[in-house]
């Protein structure tokens, strides 16, 4: 049987295979097996329920699932505090701050309008760790909490989410914003509210696009994913910066004054350098996952900064990061993690902090992007394959350590097997771009003789 947890919370197409039965089932068993911890077991015996914090971002979908979720937690003996409208950060942000049980973020994130997803956060705003998610899908089907009279949960409006969530970014800001014109693009998503208030409130000049959310035009031609119309904004009114989320601003891209992208890795890289020199990179550690630019890496030895990597996906960096108390990772798509502000990626909040470096230093985002040598980087799928069986192949080791070899220290290869389909990653990285072309092609074609089914 497929897990019903991806590695983002449960993400599917609204309405046939993410329903209003099943987000109201899962919100039943989340309640059944998050109301076990200590803090809500206090709570029952001081005669109090249980909290949970429920938030969505504007696709039209979230409007019933949350209707759902909230039926699915209150029929539990939970009491909800509904955030509407508002990015995941925010979300988790939100429970750590009223010390809630848990919550739940409803968003498919960067996907179309169709898709949308809900994610789980548990006390103190974290993300869910394997095993616990597989307790709440375990309890799907199985008899809930059914509380009576009384005892079931109350759903209220969490009425000032947005204004703690905005003093919240306020108060991490090292420096104000005053003088940066910033293009912001929000993606017609869960930061058309917040993220044009807060920059104001910080004294950038601003110019906002994406930011007339319809419940339909989430991710449409806009936000992380589509950047030439966040380009041309910053060019056609001479910005200094231009700042992209994704649909629930748990991501920030950005584009320099010339109309260059600058993307996850780079804003890493400017960020670490900064915070190594004002002394708050805990241990001079960055933590990035192996599909980072290898240019990042050379960058952060260049400034005796230490780079720990890890699996693909955000989920593996906060783990790295929360084991060794480091202060940022991330991953090239622009989720970064600012552990002293935020639980998770946090699109806005990285947006304020790589204008703010702007105006300390005086630099303008390309100058800072300067830091680091982005290197041609291709990512070649090789689908429809037995990828279990890439590691056991000499064929395919010996291909990898000839195109390694032949690339030196100019380079890397890197090829990773997909953890949801019959697919292979191959990716290199080369000084030039025909090199990184010409070798992960050749590798693709060795995968595919050597493990086509």
């Amino acid at each position: 049987m497929t897990r019903l947890f991806g590695t983002d919370g449960v993400r599917g197409l609204a309405n046939r295979d993410l329903t209003a039965g099943l987000a109201l089932s899962l919100a039943q068993a989340s309640a059944a097996v998050l109301t076990k911890g200590r803090r809500a077991q206090a709570r029952l015996a001081e005669g109090r329920r249980p909290v949970a914090v429920v938030a969505r971002d504007p696709r039209i979908s979230g409007e019933f699932l949350t209707a759902a979720v909230s039926a699915g937690l209150a029929s539990s003996g939970v009491d909800v505090l509904d955030a509407g409208v508002i990015p995941t950060p925010a979300a988790a942000f939100l429970i750590n701050d009223i010390g809630a049980d848990f919550g739940v973020m409803i968003s498919a994130s960067h996907n179309a309008a169709p898709d949308n997803g809900i994610k789980i956060f548990a006390f103190g705003g974290t993300k869910l760790p394997d095993d616990v998610e597989d307790r709440i899908e375990s309890y799907i089907g199985r008899d809930t909490l059914m509380p009576i009279a009384g005892d079931v949960g109350r759903i209220r409006r969490f009425a000032d989410a947005e204004d703690r969530y905005v003093v919240h970014l306020l108060t991490t800001l090292p420096h104000r914003l005053d003088g940066i014109h910033v293009v912001l693009d929000c993606a017609h998503g869960a930061a058309a509210g917040v993220s044009p208030q807060v920059f104001t409130d910080a004294g950038a000049r601003l110019t906002v696009i994406g930011a007339d959310p319809d419940g339909l035009n989430i991710n449409d031609g806009v936000g992380s994913t589509h950047l030439d119309n966040l380009a041309k904004a910053v060019l056609e009114h001479g910005a200094d910066i231009g700042i992209a989320h994704d649909g629930d601003a748990d991501r920030c891209l950005a584009v320099d004054g010339d109309g260059n992208i600058v993307d996850g890795d780079q804003i890493m890289a400017i960020l670490a350098v900064s915070m190594a020199e004002r002394g708050v990179l805990k241990d001079r550690t960055l933590v990035a996952t192996v599909m980072s630019n290898l240019g990042l890496r050379k960058a952060m030895a260049a400034n005796d900064i230490t780079m720990v990597q890890t699996k693909v996906g955000d989920r593996y960096v906060l783990e790295e990061l929360n084991a060794h108390g480091y202060s940022l990772g991330g991953e090239q798509s622009g989720h970064v993690i600012m552990t002293k502000f935020a639980t998770t990626g946090d699109g806005i909040l990285t947006g304020l902090h790589l204008v703010a470096e702007m105006a300390r230093t005086g630099k303008t985002l390309a100058e800072l992007a300067s830091v680091m040598t982005v290197y041609p980087q291709i990512l070649v799928n090789v689908r429809g394959v037995d990828h279990k069986a890439l590691g056991a192949d000499a064929v395919i080791a010996e291909a990898v350590i000839a195109a390694e070899t032949e690339l030196g220290d100019t380079g890397r290869v890197l090829l990773r097997p997909s953890g949801t389909e019959p697919m292979v990653r191959v990716m290199v990285e080369a000084a030039d771009q025909p090199t990184a072309d010409r070798l992960a092609h050749s590798l693709a074609d060795v995968v595919r003789a050597r493990l086509t089914r």
